[in-house]
């Protein structure tokens, strides 16, 4: 079994989702795991969302609101030609209860407020994602990763609880894996980034955080390998927007990764390879 991890850039726009469905189709309906970051820089928009709802700016907080969900909806439109298909009712009922949230003043934590309105990202893009494979005859099923992944509730940052997660990530997803039910697809989609409390609280995992979850469904599932598809070839000696004459690395020790990201390089998140006794020994970039 196998985890894949899509960031913000790999479903950007309708080209990259279509090459994300080419990925997936070509690797095979079974024994497989997506974790899909927010499209594009729409965590970013989401951010600048949260901020003007602290501020109580009514009229910033609907016109980013607006801009957010017709940059999803343009995307719908150009993935599927029926204007009637299931995911367009999906997209406006994410929208409709982020509405309806934002509508009513703010609580005094920023980060409880955070996680809850910029966790709304990686809802929206894989129910679009998921929606697609479908539309494109790569059956999934669609997950909340929220009902996986057990955190405490350090809002913005929180931590895993590793006696949890592992019990329901394997009762949830075990039985869509290939081989365990015919009846279920071997694919399931779900999102990177977010989890929630015991008391069903969304909480975030930090910046960036995809690739943790990532190595948390893996090691949970006891997965083969993590595989974290890049818009570069893969793991570079030097960051090829700096560096022209940047190399490919065939393949680096655990260690070294270890290294790398504690420095800075932003190909792999710390938290993804730091817990070193947790998950593997070697990190495979395709």
């Amino acid at each position: 079994m196998q985890v894949f991890k899509f960031g913000g850039a790999s479903v950007k726009n309708p080209d990259a989702v279509r090459n994300v469905a080419s990925v997936i189709r070509h690797h095979g309906e079974k024994h497989l795991v997506v974790v899909i970051s927010a499209m594009g820089k729409i965590t970013n928009a989401l951010e600048e969302l949260t901020q003007n709802y602290m501020e109580m700016n009514h009229e910033k907080v609907m016109e980013k609101f607006d801009e957010i969900k017709d940059f999803h909806w343009e995307i719908a439109q150009k993935l599927f030609e029926d204007p009637k298909h299931p995911v367009f009712f999906h997209i406006e009922q994410i929208f409709f209860h982020l509405l309806r949230y934002i509508q009513e003043p703010p609580s005094r934590s920023y980060n409880y407020e955070y996680d809850r309105i910029v966790s709304t990202g990686e809802i929206v893009s894989t129910y679009i994602v998921s929606h697609y494979l479908n539309y494109v005859g790569v059956s999934n099923q669609w997950y909340d990763a929220r009902k996986l992944i057990v955190t405490d509730s350090n809002f913005r940052d929180a931590s895993v609880d590793w006696i949890l997660t592992p019990q329901l990530a394997n009762k949830a997803l075990s039985p869509y894996m290939a081989g365990s039910n015919k009846n279920k697809p071997g694919i399931v989609v779900t999102q990177g980034f977010i989890g929630s409390t015991n008391q069903g609280f969304t909480t975030t995992l930090g910046r960036e955080g995809s690739d943790y979850s990532a190595a948390i469904l893996a090691y949970s599932l006891k997965a083969k390998e993590v595989v974290i598809w890049k818009d570069v070839p893969g793991l570079l000696n030097a960051d090829p927007k700096i560096h022209n004459d940047a190399r490919l690395l065939p393949n680096i020790s655990y260690q070294e990764a270890i290294e790398l990201s504690y420095y800075g390089a932003t190909v792999i998140h710390p938290k993804a390879i730091k817990p070193g006794d947790l998950f593997m020994s070697r990190l495979k970039l395709p």
